[in-house]
């Protein structure tokens, strides 16, 4: 049955990491049955894992009786994502393959996911309302959208803190200074998954404070762990923490 194997699920600062957002995408699974006529005599939501790699995300969604098909670039990451799934008990509910934002349409049929999941992928694609556009089309009508990305605030603040003033004076105005990767306010990941045809059901803080507390205070003292994925969790919903937080979850559903 699978879930049996938990050796792969994250513990200590990696829980606090993950906590938010994977209390969130359980509560949403939980409820696709109510919503669609997929599979709803056995409960199965279909499952989309965009960039979904080793399948940090996608082997626990199959442990709770889900199909999940991860789709990223990386042929190695898609081979440790086997291994994974195969080792939890879930390879049966775990496709993978090979390609991108841009290949999606050819992959996936038009409509056919409950869920799609989104973590760590805007922040590199070249237009992240034409990357949101595709992932819409292959989700069904009122189909949830988990969508993690890169916060701005905390990366100008997190730069400052390093002594890297002039990067955090460049971040401040643009989401691409300082790097590569584009970074999101949360008035611009509203903005761009309502142009792209979605509507923001809920917004997270995540990584509030686990990127800034040292790891001896967290891997030594006891219970200190779990107290932190409590504090994540307790500040997860509170507007005021979303410009603290290293990343923003949001889900939205699609129209």
């Amino acid at each position: 049955m699978p879930g049996q194997n938990t050796s792969q699920h994250p513990h200590g600062r990696g829980a606090a990491r993950t906590a938010v957002v994977w209390d969130a995408l359980q509560e949403v699974l939980a409820a696709v049955p109510a919503d669609t006529d997929t599979d709803t005599d056995t409960g199965v939501a279909s499952v989309i894992d965009i960039g979904g790699g080793t399948g940090g995300f996608a082997v626990r969604v199959a442990e709770l009786g889900h199909r999940v098909t991860v789709i990223d670039p990386s042929p190695d990451a898609l081979a440790i994502l086997g291994r994974r799934a195969d080792e939890s008990g879930v390879a049966d509910l775990v496709t993978a393959r090979q390609g991108d934002v841009a290949s999606l349409p050819d992959l996936v049929p038009a409509g056919s996911a409950d869920v799609v999941l989104c973590h760590g992928v805007l922040e590199i694609v070249d237009d992240p309302a034409e990357a949101l556009a595709a992932l819409a089309g292959v989700l069904r009508p009122g189909g949830v959208l988990s969508l993690l990305v890169a916060q701005r605030h905390a990366a100008v603040v997190a730069r400052a803190m390093a002594g890297h003033f002039h990067q955090a004076r460049l971040l401040l105005d643009d989401p691409t200074a300082a790097g590569s990767a584009r970074r999101f306010t949360p008035d611009e990941v509203a903005a761009v998954l309502d142009e792209s045809g979605f509507d923001t059901t809920a917004m997270h803080a995540v990584r509030v404070f686990v990127d800034l507390v040292p790891s001896s205070l967290v891997d030594l003292e006891q219970g200190s762990a779990a107290a932190l994925v409590e504090l994540e969790k307790a500040v997860a919903d509170r507007a005021e923490y979303l410009p603290l937080g290293t990343q923003l979850h949001v889900l939205a559903t699609r129209r």
